[in-house]
């Protein structure tokens, strides 16, 4: 089947590209003596299984998104289902959000009209950047911005994470007010802007997509701006959890490698760390990630690159491989599942103006 064997291809080239960096990165940085300074007794045991913890609380926060968005119209079953395919989708999408792009795909094989969809992806692109708008002030409230990118390295990249940083935060600061605008305040606007913009010869390909896109945001406001208050906390909450969750796999890992590391500092440089995966240029940031982390964390290690490398491993292997494992279970029978709900008399002609409240 050709959509399989693409998913296939798609999957392979990540994991290739992961291991060619973490097998560069252990040649260059591993040392055997490093390794067996890591402590592997009971505590150890323990906070790896707090870990592990961390992943299914996330994934827990994420179904319980779904199941708030759809107005729990589909099960929970269903709602881990649609987050475990758009963990999938992110792992082998380049960027941290390229899961929830698609997420209205999903939600349409189990049943939920592809308008109501497509709001649900939007509101969780909304979501999701309100959470970094919010976290970022609140972290750097606390933690002095010199802890956080005072790591070990050449001054030149750290110069570059904290520039790189601070751009695509602004980036996410711009999309989100962009989303408030089009969805919630004045649409028409924002359309006409897009219209204007993607005249220019040079975009005019990606002209219909736009607009569709600005419509879309347009009828998203109609159904989600009479929402009650308790439903938006409940909304913000879950996503709040999710990143939470997420960010803490790594301070449960430090727990099992280096007890005495800073708490407050690894998770500052979490938050750091999965801003830059926004815009990752390889899948799921294979790659980047592990030598990201590998030089990032180094100083919070005592300076020895080669237990961060064990770590950055042990990270990934919880918060990305596991995922491309799980999707390779679940994607062929979801790509049987949609097969057979399509049938000769379906068209593509289903528009966002199937949303209903």
């Amino acid at each position: 089947m050709a959509k399989t064997s693409g998913i296939i291809l798609k999957t392979i080239a990540p994991v290739v590209i992961g291991l060619a960096v973490v097998a560069w990165l252990f040649a260059r940085e591993f040392s055997i003596e490093a390794f067996r300074s890591i402590p592997l007794d009971g505590n150890a045991a323990g906070a790896v299984a707090l870990a592990v913890m961390c992943v299914v609380v996330r994934q827990c926060g994420l179904t319980w998104r779904f199941r708030l968005f759809t107005l729990e119209k589909l099960t929970w079953w269903k709602c881990l289902r649609v987050s475990l395919l758009c963990d999938f989708t992110s792992a082998i999408t380049p960027g941290t959000a390229g899961g929830s792009a698609l997420s209205m795909v999903f939600l349409k094989s189990e049943g939920v009209p592809l308008g109501r969809g497509t709001a649900i992806m939007l509101i969780t692109m909304l979501l999701d950047n309100a959470f970094f708008v919010v976290a970022c002030p609140l972290i750097f409230l606390f933690i002095p911005g010199g802890e956080i990118f005072a790591f070990s390295g050449a001054g030149a990249f750290q110069m570059g994470v904290r520039t790189a940083f601070w751009i695509v935060y602004g980036g996410i600061c711009a999309v989100s007010l962009f989303l408030v605008f089009g969805i919630f305040v004045n649409p028409g606007i924002i359309g006409g802007m897009v219209r204007w913009v993607f005249r220019l010869r040079w975009l005019r390909r990606w002209r219909d997509g736009a607009e569709k896109f600005t419509s879309d945001m347009a009828l998203t406001g109609t159904t989600l701006r009479h929402r009650p208050a308790s439903w938006w906390g409940l909304a913000f909450l879950a996503t709040a959890l999710t990143w939470t969750a997420r960010f803490c796999v790594v301070n449960s890992l430090f727990l099992a490698f280096s007890y005495a590391a800073p708490q407050t500092i690894v998770f500052a440089r979490q938050f750091v760390v999965w801003t830059l995966l926004f815009i990752s240029p390889t899948p799921g940031g294979s790659g980047l990630s592990e030598w990201l982390f590998t030089n990032y964390y180094g100083d919070l290690l005592g300076g020895d690159r080669s237990v961060a490398l064990v770590l950055a491993v042990c990270w990934r292997l919880l918060t990305y491989y596991l995922f491309l494992i799980i999707g390779a279970f679940i994607v062929p029978s979801w790509i049987r599942k949609s097969i057979s709900r399509s049938g000769p008399s379906e068209t593509s002609s289903e528009s966002s103006s199937h949303i209903e409240q």
